[in-house]
């Protein structure tokens, strides 16, 4: 028989974003320490509707940790206590028998609040547009080892690509900076030559960046600890090297 622990939780309850919140309390008993983090939201969801109550809201798609949907704060820290890990993918074997779980949506101005623990990432996906298509020319597909790629450099994009944009380095930074998903989306295919970057992509991915209300970046590498694809900050270096490059030829140009 599977262990079972009581747990009192604090959640954000906001009805939107113009709407102040504040947090509620629930007690969480008997959770089976097998469940899944969202396994005890759903429990205690089920029991808020048997009461008429107003279910909590949170995010949510695959639970396999793949597609970057969910992700709240866990008392301080994005996605819960465990490294590399999402919160889908967070088991309640993490926690001890009568703790106390402040359970907070991301903070960030450019993430305003849908519904408690809901909040609007659309700024994430108007920056990679900002980024537009690679130039690669389409037709007849080449044999795969014609375009010969270093393995240093297909290491690194596909590290950079395992990036799901779920968020948490923006509500770990403490200036809400966005740079290390913008790193890590210029990296992935700019790192490749069929991928190579156009002039002016990064400055585009980087003014929409500033545009969204994004923080600056200013080295406190809490964005690397707290993602759960370990996205290394060595990308965010790599963009910044590029916009450099690209804001000297534009300068050229101009």
């Amino acid at each position: 028989m599977s262990k079972t622990i009581n747990l009192t939780l604090k959640v954000w309850r906001q009805a939107g974003a113009d709407t102040p919140g504040k947090l509620e309390t629930y007690n969480a008993t008997n959770i089976d320490v097998e469940m899944s983090f969202l396994e005890m939201l759903d429990v205690i969801n089920e029991e808020i509707a048997l009461d008429d109550g107003d279910p909590i809201a949170f995010d949510n798609d695959c639970r396999e940790g793949i597609c970057g949907t969910c992700g709240v704060v866990v008392n301080g820290s994005p996605h819960g206590p465990q490294k590399s890990t999402t919160l889908c993918q967070l088991h309640m074997r993490k926690f001890n028998d009568g703790d106390t779980l402040i359970i907070e949506p991301w903070r960030a101005k450019a993430f305003p609040v849908i519904k408690d623990l809901v909040v609007d990432r659309s700024a994430l996906d108007r920056i990679s547009q900002a980024g537009g298509y690679t130039g690669v020319k389409t037709g007849q597909a080449p044999e795969a080892h014609t375009i010969a790629v270093p393995k240093a450099d297909s290491d690194k994009a596909m590290d950079a690509a395992a990036c799901i944009g779920c968020g948490a380095c923006v509500a770990a930074c403490p200036n809400a900076s966005a740079m290390l998903y913008v790193g890590a989306k210029v990296s992935h295919l700019g790192l490749l030559p069929q991928g190579k970057l156009d002039c002016d992509r990064v400055i585009n991915m980087v003014n929409q960046m500033d545009a969204e209300g994004f923080g600056n970046c200013t080295n406190t590498y809490e964005c690397e600890a707290t993602c759960p694809k370990d996205i290394n900050v060595s990308n965010i270096a790599r963009m910044n090297r590029t916009h450099l490059v690209e804001k000297i030829i534009q300068r050229k140009n101009s």
